[in-house]
């Protein structure tokens, strides 16, 4: 058995899989936010649950939003502050008494979708999580591109291309930096943009249930990310020119951006013609801890 477990901003989510990828079961906590004592309980409860509930051990993979250093085997580079500089692995290691295998969010969510989801077949794949933050992973013939600096894959930090009036210097990042592409297109950025537009405070999913009954105001803020996403995943596409794009996170859920980003995107993509297919996950939000399992 795999245990494959995702650690989110808001959600702990963890999975079990038998040895041909079938889900056994699922268990979802809240994240226990900047207490890194209650998120090793949290996760190591979670292990031990699926474990006694299914009867035999297993495996354990875990994703997290940020990476281990290869420098200093520390966690670096998460918006889950709390987190950094600390030796996960090793601390969950301990906990349950077994190695653990752990990479970025990101990665195991592209992974997931390249073995048998939405990027199944194709030679590469970019997997993008927009929720809480913004992620991306890189998968090549079925193996993640991790890089030597083991950040691969992190377009969220970097600037949002071709910025317009009303975006330069951008909103102040937590990486220190301001004008992140995780600060526009992530929900958290959906939130922000709408709250300085509107002076009022209202959660993504309700932004974009209210753009679809005709709120302008909402609709606004729903078009400026679509745009946003457009610009930021084509200088992806121009860069790496892959395969298929797989969208996940709390905003994969838009349907609206799977038709009208790629209908943007065109004329910022080095190219004469465009035929990179974006697409939602097969595995949902699912994916992330599916690709943590299937690190063993």
């Amino acid at each position: 058995m795999r245990i494959g477990v995702d650690m989110g901003g808001t959600k702990i989510e963890a999975v079990a899989l038998d040895e041909s990828g079938r889900p056994l079961l699922r268990r979802r906590v809240p994240t226990p936010r900047d207490d890194y004592g209650a998120t090793l309980g949290a996760i190591a409860g979670l292990v031990r649950e699926l474990e006694l509930a299914v009867g035999e051990p297993g495996t354990v993979g875990v994703g997290i939003p940020g990476a281990l250093s290869p420098a200093t085997g520390l966690v670096k580079n998460s918006n889950a502050t709390w987190i950094v500089g600390r030796p996960l692995d090793r601390d969950l290691a301990a906990r349950l008494g077994r190695p653990v295998r752990l990479a970025n969010d990101a990665n195991c969510f592209a992974l997931s979708e390249a073995t048998d989801g939405a990027g199944r077949g194709a030679v590469v794949v970019f997997g993008v999580i927009l929720g809480t933050g913004c992620g991306g992973g890189v998968v090549v013939r079925g193996q993640v591109l991790t890089g030597r600096n083991a950040i691969a894959g992190e377009w969220g930090h970097n600037p949002l291309p071709w910025a317009g009036e009303g975006e330069w210097p951008g909103p102040p990042c937590h990486c220190g930096r301001r004008g992140c592409v995780e600060g526009f297109v992530s929900g958290t950025g959906l939130e922000r943009d709408f709250r300085e537009a509107t002076g009022e405070a209202a959660g993504a999913r309700e932004i974009v249930a209210r753009a679809a009954a005709g709120d302008g105001a909402a609709e606004g803020a729903v078009g400026r990310l679509e745009d946003r996403l457009a610009r930021a995943l084509a200088a992806v596409v121009n860069l790496l020119d892959p395969d298929v794009i797989v969208l996940g996170g709390g905003l994969s859920n838009v349907a609206r951006l799977y038709e009208t980003v790629p209908g943007l995107w065109a004329r910022w993509i080095f190219s004469d013609r465009v035929d990179t297919p974006l697409l939602p996950p097969v595995h949902g939000d699912a994916s992330g801890a599916r690709g943590a399992a299937w690190l063993w």
